[in-house]
């Protein structure tokens, strides 16, 4: 296994960072939180240029990768467009996209687009979802569902690990964000950089991202040479990123004190809206509970194995 994404694909997401920031950046979250309905006009026409919508990841391991590359673009500015669920529409079906679903009280983070979408479960159990009109935080909006099939097993993995590259890309803003944060904040003459419990911690948080970072990139080749784990190792990767970004935005919170709850923080926006990825369709212990349900009895394998 090469654990490594392509030169186009990192060329790709760089690409991407540039032209988010250049579409206005931290800006895009705050205007599309004011007014959901404006996030489609907002983003679109930049993923349009990007040639976003013309990706196939599900029929080109060049493209899932570049894919992946972009969700974690996407993240790093907290992009408040469903750039995953997107780039998740299954083979067959006349769809926008895919939203992973919980058996119970569907939800996803679409509130304000005008898009036809398809809800999968971990079970394969395939849905049309229609939003309700009222966004919650995080622009989440309820899912009314009306089943469709069963064939929906294979269309699970994708889903699962592209929302881990956003959240990976957030985990990288994050840390990015802290670590100027400590270089430029003084405490008794000197920067917060020199300290050595804050070294300390901003190196714990480093090896959960770049732990996750590894994890990210193999679910991706388990994806794309169609190994029969991909659902599990897409779980596992879940579960590894909840832990991560539990322990990244913890560590960044901390370092930044009050300031990092203030509007005028981008940590904050970039903290708040990492809570749909981190709460749906799962959260920590029941993606644990699931992953237990279906590799318990086995194991993992692969880059678990040992």
């Amino acid at each position: 296994m090469i654990l490594e994404l392509g030169a186009d694909a990192e060329e790709y997401g760089r690409a991407a960072l540039r032209a988010f920031d250049a579409a206005g950046g931290d800006e895009l979250v705050v205007r599309a939180d004011a007014d959901p309905a404006v996030r489609d006009e907002l983003v679109s026409p930049v993923l349009r240029g990007l040639g976003a919508f013309d990706l196939k990841p599900r029929a080109d391991a060049d493209e899932l990768e570049a894919a992946a590359a972009l969700c974690r673009s996407a993240g790093y500015w907290a992009l408040p467009y469903p750039v995953a669920e997107c780039l998740s529409a299954p083979a067959g079906l006349d769809v926008d996209g895919l939203i992973v679903v919980a058996e119970h009280e569907p939800a996803g983070a679409v509130a304000g687009l005008s898009k036809r979408w398809a809800a999968v479960t971990l079970a394969g159990v395939r849905s049309t979802a229609v939003t309700q009109p009222a966004a919650g935080p995080g622009l989440v909006a309820e899912l009314t569902l009306t089943e469709l099939d069963t064939a929906g097993a294979d269309d699970v993995a994708l889903a699962l690990a592209l929302g881990c590259w956003t959240l990976l890309g957030m985990l990288d803003r994050a840390l990015d964000l802290t670590k100027d944060h400590v270089r430029l904040r003084e405490q008794f003459g000197q920067p917060l950089a020199k300290f050595q419990g804050v070294q300390f911690q901003l190196t714990d948080a480093e090896v959960e991202r770049a732990g996750l970072d590894i994890l990210a990139k193999y679910a991706l080749w388990s994806i794309a040479t169609a190994r029969p784990e991909a659902v599990d190792d897409a779980l596992a990767l879940r579960a590894a990123a909840l832990e991560a970004a539990d322990v990244v935005f913890r560590v960044c919170h901390q370092l930044h004190g009050a300031v990092g709850f203030c509007d005028e923080t981008a940590l904050s926006w970039l903290s708040r809206y990492s809570q749909p990825l981190r709460r749906l369709p799962w959260g920590l212990s029941a993606t644990r509970g699931l992953l237990v349900e279906r590799a318990g009895r086995t194991g993992l394998t692969g880059l678990y194995a040992g």
